[in-house]
């Protein structure tokens, strides 16, 4: 069937039992529109592949798998599939409406105080867990990706992924640009620049380890309202990641517990060997430090940065604040420094 030229769709236009009511935003394989399922009374998202696109087999091959990647997820963090279809030759993903706003959104605003911050970092990464568990790499982290809504978080946008599962098969566009050119399909971006793992830039295969390194990204945007590798050019941003640091924690937004800014450093470790491995760990850690946060155990005397301490390691007691400072007479690198002094001068 020959596939509508304009991607455009008007209000009132159905396909098959939905009612296209208004084009909402666009994500890294279509349009999304928010429609009407006429038989059930329920507002949804549909949303459609280009039909530039669609005639290359590559892509419709990925579209495809989105929805059955979406499909094989039943988690309350992760955005809900209803339905698959093709209409007057579009291609299209019926998903849940959410009410809301994207994080990208919230963070214009700037930085999100430790309570929201933590609690909606524990969602995504609970998300991102069910995710890996399930064999599948997002590689698409970044917070237009993620949803804030009334009942908290949705991962979204899984058109990206990748199944990792035993027999799992990429895309034939996959996995061409896994040997060749893994970051573009006909100049389109595969994953955002700013969020992506220093390996996926030499060639590498995405696992979950890059979601990992996305993740720590993401947390670092959240804290600060800033991104966590910055450049003027995509050939700088990529150099940042290749390369830099970034900024500390302290410096940008004190009064975050220490252990977050530990938490992120063992995210963003360039080597993916050297990085936190399990996403399913850095859950378990941000619900100690939200529990914390959130029953007031933020002791300024306990002000100790745990930046040395083993990546899998999980903070527990009073949660120390970057920016504070010490009780005389508690311990801390302080304390400890002040004791081999008197040691050496004795």
């Amino acid at each position: 069937m020959e596939r509508q030229s304009d991607m455009s769709l008007p209000a009132g236009k159905r396909l098959g039992h939905f009612e296209i009511l208004e084009a909402i935003g666009a994500g890294g394989m279509g349009q999304i529109y928010k429609a009407r399922d006429t038989r059930l009374g329920r507002d949804v998202a549909i949303k459609i592949l280009p039909p530039e696109l669609a005639s290359h087999p590559g892509f419709q091959e990925r579209f495809g798998r989105e929805a059955r990647i979406i499909s094989s997820l039943n988690h309350p963090h992760i955005c809900i599939l209803h339905d698959i279809g093709q209409e007057e030759g579009l291609d299209y993903l019926v998903m849940e409406y959410l009410q809301g706003e994207s994080l990208a959104a919230r963070l214009e605003r700037g930085p999100l105080p430790p309570g929201e911050l933590l609690g909606l970092a524990v969602q995504v990464a609970d998300a991102l867990d069910s995710a890996h568990r399930a064999g599948l790499v997002h590689r698409d982290l970044k917070p237009g990706n993620i949803m804030v809504t009334p009942s908290g978080a949705k991962l979204l946008d899984f058109g990206v992924a990748k199944s990792t599962a035993a027999g799992g098969v990429a895309s034939e566009l996959t996995s061409s640009l896994t040997l060749t050119s893994p970051l573009t399909a006909q100049g389109a971006i595969l994953g955002t620049f700013q969020y992506m793992a220093p390996e996926l830039f030499e060639g590498r295969e995405a696992d979950a380890r890059s979601d990992i390194f996305a993740f720590g990204a993401v947390l670092h945007q959240m804290a600060t309202g800033q991104h966590a590798f910055e450049g003027t050019t995509q050939a700088l941003v990529i150099a940042s990641i290749l390369k830099d640091t970034p900024r500390r924690l302290a410096e940008m937004a004190p009064g975050l517990p220490w252990g977050l800014q530990r938490l992120i450093d063992s995210c963003l470790v360039k080597d993916p060997e050297q990085r936190r491995q399990s996403v399913h760990d850095l859950k378990l850690e941000l619900q100690a430090l939200a529990e914390d946060t959130a029953s007031g155990r933020l002791d300024a005397g306990a002000a100790t940065d745990t930046a040395g301490a083993l990546p899998g390691a999980t903070v527990t007691g009073a949660v120390p604040l970057m920016g504070a400072t010490p009780k005389a007479g508690r311990g801390g690198p302080w304390f400890a420094t002040t004791l081999l002094l008197a040691a050496a001068l004795a």
